[in-house]
């Protein structure tokens, strides 16, 4: 890559101004020390060899510290990661708690002050403010390796505007849990379900074949598996939206079909409500995410399976959030914070991370890793993250929540609605917002 060749020269050249102001300094008139920001050139003896052929290229920049911001419940696993790099690069690693919904934030107003960290890990829908506030640098270094290693959805959720900005750390997305009890293997099509629910449904035992909440993040696979869409090339386009187009039509009308088997308004299915249900073991499956493990583990004997398919054979497509490594762009350790992302975010530290804390890898290799694919539960989930989309990361989604929503709760409630007049006054009513804004 051309942008990689001159960095490398821009690298070498600062290494070798950096060398000759350190010499200019020894025989200067301070008796030979050097200047307090003079650099000092790395002893790299006695450092191992990196780890990726892509690693080797590069050599953090004398005297480098970095800083990195991490979630208190990653603090423990981020601290064998920090030690392992600094133990390899011999640079020194500080550890600060920030919450990942709040690094965006503390970006926006530390960075340019240059009291942020150099490295974050954000969730993906905070890049495009990020971008747009020139706070990130690109993945350029690591970009080949990391497009080759991760899955396509991950590097589509840590991109913007074509560029590449993140080290894909984790990923999760939601799947269907299963009483085992009930289900010794889980359906895979939303026949196989429909079938099940004319015997099992009893409203009067307050039992129930499926449960999802009624909100755009877990109803999306009734809109884009058809083909509808929210947004565009990508969910980068708000002029672009197809949310009332023939498959989001179809979706909406498989989604009221669904009624029979789920004699529930809308508003009464809630997170607390599926959670006991499938915790007594009167649901028998439960569309949810990976924070919910916690919830059922010693009180269901449960799996975790991919969404059921539709009809037609198509495999549903969820929403999937991506958590991930990004460079401040004030930092001033350019090469060291690159470094330390990739390597905090190769095959190894994804797995530990797994091991310790349970998150899911975005790294293709971790995915298929044995400790991975014999683990019931994380795979299931794995599984779905291969065929789900990136939550949009431009500020226009939040002109669609609410609409969506209601057009979902209308559709469901009221026998009478008709699908294709419903979607087409949500888009009415979700262009108006936008263009107001």
């Amino acid at each position: 890559m051309k942008q990689k060749a001159k960095l490398r020269q821009w690298v070498i050249g600062l290494v070798s101004v950096m060398l000759v102001l350190s010499l200019a300094a020894c025989g200067g008139s301070n008796g030979g020390n050097s200047s307090p920001n003079s650099a000092q050139p790395s002893n790299t003896s006695d450092t191992p060899p990196a780890s990726t052929e892509n690693e080797e290229e590069y050599l953090p920049e004398p005297g480098a510290k970095l800083t990195v911001w991490e979630s208190q419940e990653q603090m423990e696993y981020m601290e064998k990661v920090a030690a392992e790099f600094e133990k390899q690069y011999g640079v020194q690693v500080k550890l600060e708690v920030v919450a990942g919904g709040d690094q965006g934030t503390r970006l926006a107003t530390d960075g340019p002050s240059k009291l942020a960290a150099d490295v974050l890990t954000m969730p993906h829908d905070q890049i495009a403010q990020a971008v747009k506030a020139g706070l990130l640098l690109p993945n350029d270094l690591f970009e080949d390796e990391t497009r080759a290693v991760m899955e396509d959805s991950a590097i589509k959720a840590v991109s913007y505007d074509g560029v590449l900005y993140g080290y894909p750390k984790s990923v999760e997305t939601y799947a269907m849990y299963y009483n085992k009890d009930i289900f010794p293997e889980a359906p895979k099509t939303w026949d196989e379900i429909i079938s099940f629910a004319e015997t099992y449904t009893d409203t009067k035992q307050n039992k129930y074949a499926i449960m999802w909440e009624f909100v755009g993040y877990y109803t999306y696979p009734f809109v884009s598996t058809l083909g509808g869409y929210f947004f565009g090339n990508d969910n980068t386009d708000p002029t672009d939206i197809g949310l009332n187009n023939e498959g989001a039509v179809q979706g909406f009308e498989l989604l009221k079909s669904l009624k029979k088997i789920l004699p529930m308004n809308a508003g009464d299915v809630s997170y607390d409500v599926k959670t006991q249900l499938f915790q007594e073991g009167k649901l028998a499956l439960n569309i949810d995410g990976p924070w919910s493990i916690a919830a059922f583990k010693d009180k269901v004997n449960f799996g975790v399976a991919p969404l059921p398919a539709m009809s037609n054979g198509e495999v549903s497509h969820s929403f999937s959030g991506v958590k991930a490594y990004f460079v401040n762009s004030y930092t001033e350790y350019p090469i060291a914070s690159r470094l330390f992302s990739n390597f905090a975010a190769n095959k190894e530290n994804q797995l530990l991370n797994y091991q310790m804390t349970g998150a899911i890898p975005a790294n293709k290799e971790a995915g298929e890793d044995p400790t991975i694919k014999n683990d019931p539960v994380i795979s299931g989930f794995y599984g779905q993250f291969s065929h789900s989309t990136p939550m949009p990361t431009i500020g226009e989604i939040n002109a669609v929540w609410d609409p969506l929503q209601a057009a979902f709760r209308t559709i469901w409630d009221d026998p009478k609605a008709d699908v294709k007049t419903t979607l087409d006054t949500m888009v009415d009513t979700i262009k108006t917002s936008i263009s107001s804004n």
